[in-house]
Protein backbone atom coordinates (compact mmCIF):
# COMPACT_ATOMS: atom_id res chain seq x y z
CA UNK A 1 0.00 0.00 0.00
CA UNK A 2 0.96 3.49 -0.56
CA UNK A 3 2.09 5.01 2.55
CA UNK A 4 0.82 8.93 3.41
CA UNK A 5 -2.18 8.61 1.40
CA UNK A 6 -4.94 9.00 4.19
CA UNK A 7 -2.74 9.84 7.14
CA UNK A 8 -1.16 12.76 5.32
CA UNK A 9 -4.68 14.44 6.41
CA UNK A 10 -4.39 13.72 9.96
CA UNK A 11 -0.18 13.42 10.23
CA UNK A 12 -0.20 16.63 12.37
CA UNK A 13 -2.60 15.70 14.55
CA UNK A 14 -1.43 12.20 15.48
CA UNK A 15 2.28 13.95 16.16
CA UNK A 16 1.21 16.76 17.76
CA UNK A 17 3.72 15.55 20.34
CA UNK A 18 6.89 16.20 18.37
CA UNK A 19 8.99 19.16 19.69
CA UNK A 20 9.38 20.40 15.82
CA UNK A 21 10.53 23.89 17.09
CA UNK A 22 13.24 21.85 19.09
CA UNK A 23 13.90 19.61 15.90
CA UNK A 24 14.24 23.15 13.90
CA UNK A 25 16.04 24.88 16.35
CA UNK A 26 18.80 21.85 16.23
CA UNK A 27 19.17 21.50 12.83
CA UNK A 28 19.75 25.52 12.46
CA UNK A 29 22.71 25.11 14.74
CA UNK A 30 24.04 22.27 13.01
CA UNK A 31 24.09 24.39 9.68
CA UNK A 32 25.46 27.68 11.66
CA UNK A 33 28.25 25.12 12.80
CA UNK A 34 29.38 24.03 9.55
CA UNK A 35 28.88 27.49 7.61
CA UNK A 36 25.57 27.60 6.35
CA UNK A 37 24.37 30.70 7.79
CA UNK A 38 21.89 31.87 4.74
CA UNK A 39 21.14 30.61 1.41
CA UNK A 40 19.55 28.28 -0.91
CA UNK A 41 18.25 24.86 1.26
CA UNK A 42 17.09 21.90 0.10
CA UNK A 43 14.83 19.49 2.62
CA UNK A 44 14.45 15.91 1.15
CA UNK A 45 11.00 14.50 2.32
CA UNK A 46 9.91 17.67 3.80
CA UNK A 47 6.24 15.87 4.30
CA UNK A 48 3.98 18.40 5.55
CA UNK A 49 6.31 21.59 5.64
CA UNK A 50 7.18 21.62 9.67
CA UNK A 51 10.82 21.85 9.48
CA UNK A 52 11.02 23.54 5.99
CA UNK A 53 8.84 26.72 7.58
CA UNK A 54 11.10 26.56 10.55
CA UNK A 55 13.95 26.99 8.79
CA UNK A 56 12.17 29.68 6.49
CA UNK A 57 11.41 31.48 9.45
CA UNK A 58 15.14 31.35 10.49
CA UNK A 59 15.94 33.38 6.91
CA UNK A 60 16.94 30.14 4.46
CA UNK A 61 15.47 29.97 1.17
CA UNK A 62 13.72 26.51 1.13
CA UNK A 63 13.07 24.00 -1.58
CA UNK A 64 10.62 21.01 -0.14
CA UNK A 65 10.65 17.29 -1.86
CA UNK A 66 8.55 15.05 -1.16
CA UNK A 67 6.81 11.92 -3.05
CA UNK A 68 3.47 12.35 -1.52
CA UNK A 69 0.59 14.89 -3.10
CA UNK A 70 -1.32 14.40 0.15
CA UNK A 71 1.28 15.54 2.38
CA UNK A 72 2.61 18.44 0.00
CA UNK A 73 -0.61 19.86 -0.67
CA UNK A 74 -0.72 20.54 3.26
CA UNK A 75 2.54 22.03 3.41
CA UNK A 76 1.34 24.35 0.59
CA UNK A 77 -1.69 25.52 2.56
CA UNK A 78 1.05 26.17 5.45
CA UNK A 79 3.07 28.48 3.02
CA UNK A 80 -0.17 30.17 2.09
CA UNK A 81 -1.00 31.07 5.92
CA UNK A 82 2.76 31.92 6.83
CA UNK A 83 3.90 33.86 3.55
CA UNK A 84 7.01 32.63 2.99
CA UNK A 85 8.36 32.16 -0.27
CA UNK A 86 9.10 28.20 -0.40
CA UNK A 87 9.61 26.02 -3.38
CA UNK A 88 7.82 22.64 -2.85
CA UNK A 89 8.34 19.60 -5.88
CA UNK A 90 6.20 16.18 -5.92
CA UNK A 91 9.11 14.24 -6.17
CA UNK A 92 10.24 10.91 -5.44
CA UNK A 93 13.93 11.46 -3.41
CA UNK A 94 15.61 8.87 -5.33
CA UNK A 95 15.66 10.96 -8.58
CA UNK A 96 14.90 14.04 -7.58
CA UNK A 97 15.90 17.17 -9.46
CA UNK A 98 16.81 20.94 -9.47
CA UNK A 99 17.98 23.56 -11.80
CA UNK A 100 21.16 24.09 -9.93
CA UNK A 101 23.02 23.69 -7.00
CA UNK A 102 22.15 24.51 -3.37
CA UNK A 103 24.27 24.96 -0.27
CA UNK A 104 22.59 22.60 1.90
CA UNK A 105 20.28 19.64 1.96
CA UNK A 106 18.84 18.65 5.17
CA UNK A 107 16.52 15.39 5.61
CA UNK A 108 15.04 15.20 8.92
CA UNK A 109 12.18 12.92 10.77
CA UNK A 110 14.03 9.51 9.47
CA UNK A 111 13.33 9.67 6.03
CA UNK A 112 16.21 8.25 5.00
CA UNK A 113 15.12 5.13 7.10
CA UNK A 114 12.49 5.18 4.43
CA UNK A 115 15.02 3.92 1.35
CA UNK A 116 14.78 0.27 1.72
CA UNK A 117 17.93 -0.52 -0.70
CA UNK A 118 21.58 0.00 -0.48
CA UNK A 119 21.54 1.21 -4.32
CA UNK A 120 18.85 3.43 -3.90
CA UNK A 121 20.15 4.95 -0.94
CA UNK A 122 23.61 5.36 -2.78
CA UNK A 123 21.18 6.89 -5.72
CA UNK A 124 20.29 9.38 -3.46
CA UNK A 125 23.63 10.30 -2.25
CA UNK A 126 25.19 11.12 -5.71
CA UNK A 127 22.10 13.26 -6.43
CA UNK A 128 22.58 15.08 -3.12
CA UNK A 129 26.18 15.29 -4.24
CA UNK A 130 25.64 16.81 -7.32
CA UNK A 131 23.52 19.47 -6.64
CA UNK A 132 25.13 20.75 -3.46
CA UNK A 133 27.59 23.61 -4.10
CA UNK A 134 30.91 22.96 -3.90
CA UNK A 135 31.90 21.90 -0.22
CA UNK A 136 28.21 22.19 0.65
CA UNK A 137 26.69 20.52 3.39
CA UNK A 138 24.83 17.12 3.93
CA UNK A 139 22.70 16.62 7.40
CA UNK A 140 20.10 13.69 7.75
CA UNK A 141 18.73 12.01 10.42
CA UNK A 142 18.16 8.06 10.38
CA UNK A 143 16.75 5.79 13.18
CA UNK A 144 18.72 3.24 15.00
CA UNK A 145 18.79 -0.31 14.58
CA UNK A 146 18.54 0.13 18.01
CA UNK A 147 15.64 1.55 17.95
CA UNK A 148 13.76 -0.71 15.79
CA UNK A 149 14.75 -3.61 17.88
CA UNK A 150 13.43 -2.31 20.96
CA UNK A 151 9.92 -1.59 19.08
CA UNK A 152 9.85 -5.16 17.83
CA UNK A 153 6.86 -6.72 17.82
CA UNK A 154 4.35 -4.12 19.48
CA UNK A 155 0.84 -2.44 18.88
CA UNK A 156 0.65 1.76 19.77
CA UNK A 157 -2.91 3.06 19.91
CA UNK A 158 -4.02 6.71 20.17
CA UNK A 159 -7.03 8.40 20.36
CA UNK A 160 -8.19 12.37 18.99
CA UNK A 161 -10.64 14.04 19.09
CA UNK A 162 -11.28 13.84 15.02
CA UNK A 163 -9.42 10.25 14.48
CA UNK A 164 -7.66 7.38 16.17
CA UNK A 165 -4.84 4.99 15.06
CA UNK A 166 -3.65 1.73 15.72
CA UNK A 167 0.13 0.92 14.79
CA UNK A 168 1.27 -2.56 14.64
CA UNK A 169 5.01 -2.72 14.17
CA UNK A 170 7.26 -5.64 13.67
CA UNK A 171 10.64 -5.95 12.74
CA UNK A 172 12.77 -7.99 11.42
CA UNK A 173 15.74 -8.83 12.35
CA UNK A 174 17.30 -10.33 9.41
CA UNK A 175 16.46 -7.93 6.37
CA UNK A 176 16.77 -5.09 9.68
CA UNK A 177 13.04 -4.04 7.85
CA UNK A 178 10.91 -2.60 10.16
CA UNK A 179 7.16 -2.35 9.32
CA UNK A 180 4.89 -0.19 10.81
CA UNK A 181 1.01 -1.56 9.69
CA UNK A 182 -1.44 1.55 10.33
CA UNK A 183 -4.99 1.78 10.94
CA UNK A 184 -6.87 4.93 10.60
CA UNK A 185 -10.22 5.96 11.76
CA UNK A 186 -11.01 9.05 10.73
CA UNK A 187 -13.81 11.34 11.61
CA UNK A 188 -15.97 12.54 8.03
CA UNK A 189 -18.43 15.63 8.20
CA UNK A 190 -21.73 13.68 9.14
CA UNK A 191 -19.53 12.59 12.77
CA UNK A 192 -18.78 8.83 11.31
CA UNK A 193 -16.04 7.25 10.96
CA UNK A 194 -14.31 5.90 8.07
CA UNK A 195 -11.47 3.15 8.34
CA UNK A 196 -7.97 3.65 6.10
CA UNK A 197 -5.32 1.26 6.24
CA UNK A 198 -1.57 1.77 5.21
CA UNK A 199 1.40 0.09 5.64
CA UNK A 200 5.16 1.78 6.20
CA UNK A 201 8.49 0.26 5.84
CA UNK A 202 11.82 1.38 6.60
CA UNK A 203 15.28 -0.32 7.44
CA UNK A 204 17.60 0.26 9.63
CA UNK A 205 21.50 1.00 8.94
CA UNK A 206 24.41 0.94 10.73
CA UNK A 207 26.94 3.53 10.76
CA UNK A 208 29.58 1.74 8.39
CA UNK A 209 27.28 0.49 6.44
CA UNK A 210 25.94 4.88 5.74
CA UNK A 211 29.76 5.70 5.61
CA UNK A 212 30.34 3.65 2.94
CA UNK A 213 27.59 4.80 0.80
CA UNK A 214 28.56 8.67 1.69
CA UNK A 215 31.91 8.17 0.07
CA UNK A 216 30.80 5.65 -2.78
CA UNK A 217 28.70 8.57 -3.92
CA UNK A 218 31.58 10.89 -3.71
CA UNK A 219 30.86 12.88 -0.80
CA UNK A 220 33.16 13.22 1.87
CA UNK A 221 32.10 11.46 5.24
CA UNK A 222 32.44 14.44 8.50
CA UNK A 223 30.80 12.35 11.12
CA UNK A 224 28.11 10.90 13.00
CA UNK A 225 26.31 12.06 16.47
CA UNK A 226 23.92 11.22 18.53
CA UNK A 227 20.60 13.38 17.74
CA UNK A 228 19.78 16.71 20.42
CA UNK A 229 23.00 15.43 21.97
CA UNK A 230 25.92 15.97 19.98
CA UNK A 231 26.94 13.17 21.67
CA UNK A 232 28.89 10.09 19.99
CA UNK A 233 26.46 7.40 19.41
CA UNK A 234 25.81 4.23 22.34
CA UNK A 235 24.27 1.13 21.57
CA UNK A 236 21.19 2.61 22.90
CA UNK A 237 20.85 5.99 20.53
CA UNK A 238 17.31 5.73 18.96
CA UNK A 239 18.30 8.77 16.38
CA UNK A 240 21.69 9.77 14.90
CA UNK A 241 22.45 12.43 12.83
CA UNK A 242 24.81 11.38 9.76
CA UNK A 243 26.91 14.78 8.74
CA UNK A 244 28.55 15.10 5.63
CA UNK A 245 30.35 17.05 2.73
CA UNK A 246 30.02 17.82 -1.34
CA UNK A 247 33.33 16.36 -3.02
CA UNK A 248 34.60 16.58 -6.53
CA UNK A 249 33.59 19.78 -7.96
CA UNK A 250 36.39 22.61 -8.40
CA UNK A 251 35.84 26.39 -8.72
CA UNK A 252 35.88 28.13 -11.67
CA UNK A 253 38.74 29.29 -13.02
Amino acid sequence: MEAYTEFANVYDMFMDNVPYEDWGKYLISLLRKYGVEDGLVLELGCGTGNITEILAQAGYDMIGVDNSDEMLSIAIEKKYESGHDILYLNQDMREFELYGTVRAVVSICDSMNYITESDDLLQVFRLVNNYLDIEGIFIFDMNTISKYQQMGESTIAENRDNGSFIWENYYDENTKINEYDLTLYIEDEDGKYDRYQETHLQRGYTVAEVKELIEKSGMEYITVIEAFTGNEITKDTERMYIIAREKGKKPEA
